[in-house]
């Protein structure tokens, strides 16, 4: 597997592992303090398993969303760092984008968390920013072609 691509995938499962083995120990322990004490404060893991029955309103109700705010800029920075760490971006300055891109859509999703209804159902504090984040995604890789293209 492509190095950039088992570091993206390594700060999926948590942001600082990939860190840890791109030899960045003092970075990845920080990484990994900041998402345990967010995920802990925010109530993240009490809340996945009610979002994951359908139960969007315990979920909301267990929330705490003044540090789950602060989750998804973590996991996008720490996704970043990690790509940036084994050469992503190398030939582009316009590679940070995306991931910025989805940092600001997905805490927009975690702000409209509690009240935005697709198709008449809550989607919830898990569900509505992960999908946040994949369409900011996908706008930051769209801009970043645009500008990539417009200054070449």
């Amino acid at each position: 597997m492509e190095k950039r691509t088992e570091s993206i995938l390594w700060s999926i499962a948590l942001p600082g592992f990939s860190q840890m083995l791109n030899g960045r120990l003092f970075k990845g322990t920080v990484f990994i303090f900041l998402e345990v004490l967010i995920n802990v404060q925010a109530k993240l893991n009490l809340v996945i398993i009610p979002s994951f029955h359908g139960d969007m309103q315990t979920a909301i109700d267990l929330t705490n969303y003044q540090w789950l705010m602060f989750y998804p800029c973590l996991y996008m920075f720490a996704m970043w760092d990690a790509y940036r760490d084994v050469g992503g971006g190398k030939y582009s300055s316009y590679a940070f984008i995306p991931f910025v891109a989805a940092a600001i859509t997905s805490t927009i999703g975690v702000i409209y968390s509690p009240t935005l209804k697709l198709f008449g159902c809550l989607i919830g504090p898990i569900f509505l920013p992960i999908l946040f984040l994949l369409i900011g995604f996908v706008l930051g890789l769209c801009i970043k072609v645009y500008l990539h293209k417009k200054n070449s």
